[in-house]
């Protein structure tokens, strides 16, 4: 599936975004960051470090908190990722915003799309982020490296997704993310005769 920059800000600018305004919820955003390297697209994701304060260990996007002096979701996404890995918001194109999503932590976080011409550059917060996981988009458009089981919340079933990519186990909210976003991107791209054969 030939996926460019181009038919991402296109698909995002023609879709109704959902929100989510509860407000007991802490507000936060997350940098989708795409890049291109051998003829395809591929993500930038983080490894958090074991003494920050949530998702401690885990696989994700850059991003975090809104702070007070944050215009809007753009710029919270912006300044963390500035902050996590040296990143500068001038090298990064945004693309739109995808859905609101809910995390069991009390977040509701906004997914920011990003793009940068060229593989990022980045100098990592040794308090934030352990590593830097660069994954191809084409490995989770392949239902084949999805995997899905089913957890209790509250009484209710829900599905939770995982990827695993080498060592790295991708799951929770930075997989539902993804696979969300890759979904109707793709059915999106089919209805308008642009998926490859």
């Amino acid at each position: 599936m030939n996926i460019d920059p181009k038919h991402i800000r296109q698909f995002l600018e023609h879709r109704t975004r959902r929100t989510i305004d509860d407000e007991s919820l802490i507000r936060a955003a997350v940098l989708i960051l795409l890049f291109p390297r051998d003829d395809q697209l591929w993500v930038l994701l983080t490894k958090r470090t074991s003494v920050v304060e949530h998702h401690k260990g885990q696989i994700s996007f850059p991003g975090g908190a809104m702070d007070t002096g944050d215009r809007d979701s753009i710029a919270t996404a912006l300044r963390e990722t500035e902050e996590e890995i040296g990143l500068n918001p001038s090298d990064i194109e945004v693309l739109g915003l995808f859905d609101d999503a809910w995390v069991p932590s009390g977040f509701r976080i906004t997914p920011v799309l990003g793009f940068t011409r060229v593989p990022p550059r980045v100098r990592l917060s040794p308090q934030e982020v352990e590593e830097i996981v660069e994954v191809p988009l084409s490995f989770f458009l392949d239902s084949r490296n999805e995997r899905v089981q089913q957890f209790v919340r509250d009484g209710r079933p829900i599905d939770v997704y995982f990827y695993t990519y080498r060592t790295n186990e991708i799951w929770g909210a930075t997989a539902a993310l993804l696979r969300a976003f890759l979904h109707e991107l793709r059915e999106e791209m089919k209805r308008h005769g642009l998926e490859e054969a």
